[in-house]
Order: C-alpha cells, then structure tokens, then sequence
C-alpha cells in the first residue's frame, strides 16, 4: 500500500438492522472455530449469506490488544428474535444512523488500513466524531464463493456532526 491511501468515502443513514450475533472472545488465531460454528448455526436455521446479509462488528484491534481481551462479533441479519440455543447466538441490534462507510476489496490482510484510515486521516479533516458503537463490516461477497482477491467488504463507521 501507498503511503497515503486515499479510500473512498461516502456517507450513508444505515438503517436498523436487526441480527443474530456469535460473540468471539479470545484470541483471534481461534476465531476460525468461531466461525465455523457460527456457519453450522446459519444452516440449521436456513440462513445462508444470500438470504441474510453477514456482519462482523469489530470491538477491538487485534494488533494492540492482547489476544485474551480480543472482542469481534460474527452476525447475520435476521426478521426474527433469537430464542436461547445451545451455539450461544443471541439477537442484538445495529443501530440506526449516521455511517462513514468504506468500500473495500481484497484479502482481509489490508483491511486494517482502511479502518486506521477511518479512524486517523479522515475522522481528523471531518466536522464528525464517532458514535457509540463498534466500526462493523458488512461481508458482502467473502470466500469461497470468491477468491480472496474478489471478496467485498464495506467497512461502516458510525458518526455524528462533532459538538
């Protein structure tokens, strides 16, 4: 990556949106069971990516905190509320509002450029300052329905007008 990126950002009213959320608390190298479960969840409840949208809301960095505190939330949109389960998926909402939002496609590898970008350059030269919810992703194309190098993600910051 360039030193300076210059991402594309357009700002959005993201509408409440109501989701099913697995909670991954720990280190990120086992986030991979995580989502495998989660997936297992989805397909007993007849809710794959092309019928329900899938988020990750993103509470932590995993290059700064230590891998015991790591906090990342596997979500899907749902129509319905979650009833108690033996996979521990519990219902939660995103809010509605105000969101800077970043297309972003490619390997995960480089998608912590665009949320430091979010965060640092363009938060700094705007007239917003965060809201109180996590940055979250919306995985809108991801593998293996596409190559690593085709997934989409958009990268949404919560915001409003600074005081």
């Amino acid at each position: 990556m360039n030193e300076n990126p210059d991402f594309k950002v357009e700002l959005i009213d993201f509408p409440e949106t109501s989701i099913a959320v697995m909670e991954h608390r720990g280190s990120p190298n086992l986030l991979g069971n995580t989502i495998q479960k989660f997936i297992e969840w989805r397909k007993i409840n007849h809710l794959p990516p092309n019928k329900s949208k899938t988020f990750n809301l993103v509470y932590d960095d995993p290059a700064v905190t230590v891998p015991e505190n790591f906090r990342f939330d596997l979500c899907c949109s749902v129509d319905f509320q979650v009833e108690p389960n033996d996979y521990g998926v519990v219902s939660k909402i995103i809010p509605a509002g105000r969101c800077a939002v970043v297309r972003h496609i490619g390997s995960d590898d480089s998608i912590g450029a665009v949320v430091n970008f979010l965060y640092s350059k363009w938060l700094l030269d705007s007239d917003f300052e965060v809201r109180d919810f996590p940055v979250f992703f919306e995985r809108v194309s991801f593998f293996p329905e596409v190559s690593e190098s085709e997934m989409i993600t958009d990268i949404y910051l919560p915001i409003d007008l600074g005081t």
